[in-house]
C-alpha cells in the first residue's frame, strides 16, 4: 500500500507532529494509548506550548505513527529546536508607547519562573484564561481583566498561573511579570515595595521610582496603559495587599493567586481550584514517576492518588519519593497512607511537606476559627452545618458558628458544599484538624465537644421527628429550632444530616443513654414512612438493642416489629420467639393498665402470626385492639386497626366486608382534624386509598379506583413519599392494563420502576420488571420484553437465595419460551 504523501516541510514541531498523526489516522487519545504519552503532552506539543519534549519522548511516538528513519531524524531537529531556541518571557520587549522618565532596558526583574513539564490536569481553567486574555484585543475595551485563582493549600494555583502565563505569552507582547507577594510567610511584601519591583522589571530606573506608594500606583498605571502585559500577583495575603497592585491598563490580564477568596475586591473573575479528579491525579503520579510503573501497578496508583486526596502537592511529593526508589513498589507506600496518624508524616519528601503548608494558612485563623478548625474534624460525616459548629464551640447561635466557617472558608480551609449552608473538609486537611486537636486540647476538652455535639444532633432529629407523627400520636408538639420550623424543614434537615445524627445514635447507645434512642426512634418511624430510608431501618435496629439491654419488652416489640414491617424478613427473630415477644409485650402492658400500649401489641401480634403463617384468628385479635383503642379514645389506633383488617379481609376474598371497613376508615381520614395536620396524616390517607384501590378493582370498580390511586398520588408528592409513590404507580399500571390500556400501563410501571431502583429495593425491582415483560408481551415487542427479563434476572442475586431461586425459575422459562 502506497504511503500517504505529507507536506513535512514545516520547521516547527507542532505542525510537524499533527501532519504525521493525521497520516497515521489517529485521534491525539489513540496516539497516547499506543505510545505511552500522556494526551495532556501530545496536546501541549501540538499547540505549541511543550517547550522541551526530550528525545525518549520523541522516539515513543515514532511507532505508532509508523515514521521511517528519515521522518523519525526530522521530528528530533525540530523538538530539539524548539528545546533550544530562546523564547522571551521578559518583563518588557517592546519600547513603552507611552513616555516615561528615565526608561532604560529591562532588567531581568519579575520573570516568569520555570514551568512544570508535569503539569498535567487543569484544561477547564486554562482554557477560560485563554477566553478572558481573548477578550483583551477589544480596542473599545476600558479597563483591564483580574483574575483570582483561589483553592486550598497544595492545589497548584502557582503552577497553573505560570502555565497560563507561558501558553499566553504569545498574545502579550509587552512583557510578563511575575511578582512574589508572600501572603503566607510571617512578613508580606509591602505593596510599595511589590510596586517598586514592577517599576524597575517595566524598566523605570531605581532612582526615579517616586516614594509615595500612591505615585509609584501612578506611574504603573501611567507605564501600563497602553501596553500589552499579563502581570502574575502570586500569594496574595489580602485584599489590602493586592488593591494598589491592580494597575493594569485595558489590555492587561492580572491573575491573582491566593489562598484566600479576596472577597472584598471588586471587579474581578473568579476560578476556584479543586482537587484534580482522579484521572489527572493518575496522570500527574504516571508523569512523575513514569507511565511503566503505573501501568504495572494500576490499581495500586489508583489507591495512592486517592489516599493523597488527589492534591496535587500530596502527589508530587509521594511520587518523588517513589521516583527516587524505583525498586520500590507502589504499594510500599500505602501501608503507611492507609494509617491516618501517620499520613501526614509519609507526605515529607526532602523540603516538601504537606503540613507544613497547611500550617501556614492555619496560623492566620483567628483564635475562635482555629478551634472551630480542630474541632470540626469531629464531625462523622463528610459535611455539616453551623449547628454542628455551634455545639462543637459551645457557640450561643448558629450565627455565631457561622462567621467562623465563613472564615475557614475563606482561608480556603473548609469547602462550601451543596445544598446552601453546609461545608466540608478536603480530606487530607481533615487529617490536618484532627492532628491539632489531639495537640492542642485536652483530652476532656474533646469529649466535652464531642458530647455537646451528640446532645445536640439527639435533640433536634427528635424534634425533627415529631412533625411527622400523626395528630393524635404526637406527645409533645414539636417546637421551632435555628435549623427548622415546619415540616419540610424538618425533613431536609434529617436528610442532610441522616449521617451524622445515625452516628450520634450509635455514640448514645455505646454510652449507655437508652432512653434518648427510644425516644427518637419512637418518634422516627413515622418520618421512615416518607422515604423508608435505610437510616431509619439502621436507627431501629439500635433502638430494638437499647430496649434489650433496658430490659423494655414493649418498646423491643414495637422497634421489632417496625423493623419486620419494612424488611419483612430481616427481623432477625424465628416465628416463635416473635410470638412469645409479642405476648409478653401484651402482659406488660396490661399489667401497666396501658390500653393503648397493649392494642398495638395485639396488633404486632397479629400481624406477627399472619406474615409467618402462624395459625391466627386475625379478626379476633384486632378487634380485641379497636375496643383497646377505642377504650383509651385513641381514634387513630382505632383506624389503623381496622384498614389492617380491612386488607386481611381482602386478602381471604371477602371483599364486600373489607369495602366496609375502608370506608368507617376513609370517613375518619377524610374530615380535617381539630388542630394542626402532619404529613403523617395524609400519608396515612394516602396509604389507605392505596389499599383501598385495591379491593375495589377486585369488586371490578377499576375507573373508582383509579380515582382513589390518584389521590393518593397526589399526597404522596406533596410529601415527598418515594415509596408510597412507587407503590401507587404500580397500582396504576396494573389496573390500567386490566382495562386494557396497555401502553399507558407499561409507562406507569416504568416509572414506579425508576423510584424503586433510587430506593434500592431490589425485590420490589424485579416485581415491576416482570409485570412489563407481559406488557410488552401483549404489546408484542420481544424485544423489549427479552431486555426487561434479563433485567430482572440480573437483580436476581441481590434477593434472599430461596425467593431468587423460584424468580429465576420462571424468567428462565419465559426466556426460553420468547
Amino acid at each position: 500500500m502506497t504511503r500517504p504523501i505529507v507536506d513535512d516541510s514545516s520547521d516547527t514541531l507542532r505542525e510537524l507532529l499533527k501532519t504525521y498523526r493525521v497520516r497515521a489516522g489517529l485521534t491525539q487519545e489513540e496516539l497516547s494509548d499506543r505510545s505511552g504519552i500522556s494526551v495532556r503532552a501530545i496536546s501541549d506539543m501540538e499547540r505549541g506550548t511543550a517547550k522541551s519534549p526530550q528525545r525518549r519522548t520523541i522516539e515513543s511516538l515514532a511507532p505508532p505513527l509508523a515514521l521511517t528513519d528519515e521522518e523519525l531524524t526530522r521530528l528530533q531537529k525540530v523538538a530539539k529546536q524548539a528545546r533550544t531556541r530562546p523564547v522571551s518571557y521578559s518583563t518588557s520587549t517592546t519600547t513603552s508607547r507611552t513616555p516615561s522618565p528615565s526608561i532604560g532596558d529591562p532588567l531581568l526583574l519579575g520573570m516568569l519562573p520555570p514551568d512544570l513539564n508535569d503539569f498535567t490536569g487543569r484544561e477547564h481553567a486554562l482554557d477560560e484564561l485563554s477566553a478572558i486574555a481573548a477578550e483583551l484585543t477589544d480596542p473599545s475595551r476600558r479597563s483591564g481583566r483580574y483574575v483570582v485563582l483561589s483553592g486550598p493549600p497544595g492545589t497548584g494555583k502557582t503552577s497553573l498561573a505560570v502555565r497560563a502565563a507561558r501558553d499566553l505569552a504569545a498574545e502579550f507582547p509587552d512583557g510578563c511579570h511575575f511578582l512574589k507577594l508572600r501572603g503566607m510567610s510571617a512578613q508580606p511584601n509591602p505593596p510599595s515595595e511589590v510596586l517598586h519591583l514592577l517599576l524597575r522589571s517595566l524598566g523605570i530606573n531605581a532612582a526615579h521610582i517616586p516614594a509615595e506608594p500612591e505615585q509609584r500606583a501612578s506611574l504603573c498605571r501611567s507605564l501600563l496603559q497602553d501596553r500589552r502585559s499579563l502581570i502574575v500577583l502570586d500569594d496574595a495575603a489580602d485584599e489590602a495587599q493586592v488593591r494598589q497592585l491592580l494597575a493594569g491598563g485595558p489590555r492587561c490580564l492580572t491573575v491573582i493567586t491566593s489562598r484566600h477568596l479576596l472577597v472584598g475586591l471588586h471587579g474581578v473573575q473568579r476560578i476556584s481550584l479543586d482537587v484534580l479528579d482522579h484521572d489527572d491525579a493518575v496522570a500527574l503520579l504516571s508523569s512523575v514517576i513514569g507511565p511503566t510503573r503505573v501501568a504495572q501497578e494500576r490499581a495500586a496508583a489508583s489507591e495512592l492518588v486517592e489516599l493523597c486526596g488527589r492534591l496535587p502537592l500530596a502527589i508530587r511529593i509521594i511520587g518523588n519519593r517513589l521516583a527516587s526508589r524505583p525498586v520500590w513498589p507502589l504499594t510500599h507506600l500505602i501501608g503507611q497512607l492507609r494509617d491516618q496518624s501517620r499520613r501526614l508524616t509519609a507526605l515529607t519528601a526532602g523540603d516538601l511537606d504537606v503540613r507544613s503548608v497547611f500550617d501556614l494558612s492555619y496560623r492566620q485563623l483567628s483564635p475562635n476559627a482555629a478551634t472551630a478548625f480542630r474541632r470540626l474534624s469531629l464531625v462523622p460525616a463528610a459535611d455539616f452545618s453551623a449547628g454542628a459548629a455551634m455545639a462543637l464551640i459551645d457557640a450561643p447561635e448558629e450565627d455565631d458558628a457561622a462567621i467562623l466557617l465563613e472564615e475557614l472558608a475563606d482561608a480556603s480551609l473548609l469547602q462550601p458544599s451543596q445544598p446552601y449552608g453546609r461545608y466540608q473538609f478536603h480530606d487530607l486537611l481533615r487529617v490536618f484538624a484532627g492532628e491539632r486537636l489531639a495537640q492542642e486540647e485536652t483530652p476532656d476538652a474533646v469529649a466535652e465537644a464531642e458530647n455537646r455535639l451528640v446532645d445536640w444532633l439527639m435533640r433536634t432529629a427528635t424534634a425533627a421527628g415529631c412533625y411527622f407523627a400523626p395528630t393524635d400520636g404526637v406527645v409533645v408538639p414539636p417546637a421551632a429550632t435555628p435549623s427548622f420550623s415546619d415540616h419540610l424543614g424538618a425533613g431536609r434537615w434529617l436528610e442532610e444530616e441522616a449521617q451524622n445524627w445515625l452516628a450520634a445514635v450509635k455514640s448514645s447507645f455505646d454510652r449507655g443513654e437508652h432512653q434518648k434512642v427510644l425516644d427518637l426512634a419512637a418518634v422516627m418511624h413515622w418520618y421512615a414512612e416518607l422515604g423508608g430510608t435505610e437510616t431509619v431501618w439502621d436507627l431501629l435496629d439500635v433502638a430494638v438493642r437499647s430496649a434489650v439491654a433496658t430490659d423494655h419488652r414493649f418498646y423491643e416489640a414495637v422497634h421489632r416489629h417496625y423493623l419486620s414491617w419494612v424488611r419483612r424478613s430481616q427481623m432477625g427473630l424465628d416465628t416463635h420467639e416473635a410470638v412469645e415477644l409479642s405476648q409478653q409485650a401484651i402482659d406488660a402492658a396490661a399489667a401497666q393498665g396501658n390500653a393503648v400500649h397493649e392494642a398495638w401489641a395485639r396488633v404486632y401480634l397479629a400481624n406477627t402470626k399472619l406474615s409467618s403463617g402462624t395459625p391466627v384468628d386475625y379478626p379476633e385479635l384486632m378487634g380485641e385492639a379497636v375496643r383497646l383503642f377505642e377504650q383509651a379514645d385513641y381514634r387513630l389506633g382505632v383506624n389503623l386497626a381496622r384498614f389492617m383488617l380491612a386488607g386481611y379481609l381482602h386478602e381471604i376474598g371477602r371483599t364486600e366486608e373489607a369495602a366496609e371497613q375502608y370506608a368507617v376508615c376513609l370517613q375518619y381520614f377524610e374530615h380535617p382534624y381539630d388542630g394542626r395536620k402532619t404529613p403523617s396524616d395524609d400519608i396515612n390517607y394516602a396509604n389507605l386509598l392505596l389499599r383501598s384501590s385495591h379491593n375495589l378493582a377486585a369488586l371490578d370498580q377499576v375507573d373508582r379506583a383509579l380515582g382513589q390511586l390518584d389521590m393518593a398520588l397526589d399526597l404522596f408528592e406533596r410529601h415527598g413519599g418515594t415509596m408510597g409513590r412507587a407503590r401507587t404507580l404500580q397500582a396504576s399500571g396494573q389496573f390500567l392494563r386490566q382495562k386494557g390500556e396497555l401502553r399507558q400501563a407499561h409507562a406507569r410501571l416504568a416509572e414506579a420502576l425508576d423510584l424503586f431502583e433510587r430506593a434500592g429495593l431490589p425485590q420490589s425491582q424485579v416485581e415491576v420488571l416482570a409485570e412489563m415483560a407481559e406488557l410488552s408481551d401483549q404489546l408484542r415487542d420481544p424485544v423489549a420484553a427479552r431486555g426487561e427479563r434479563e433485567r430482572a434476572m440480573s437483580l436476581c442475586d441481590r434477593l434472599d437465595p430461596a425467593e431468587a431461586a423460584k424468580l429465576r425459575k420462571n424468567l428462565t422459562e419465559q426466556l426460553n419460551a420468547s
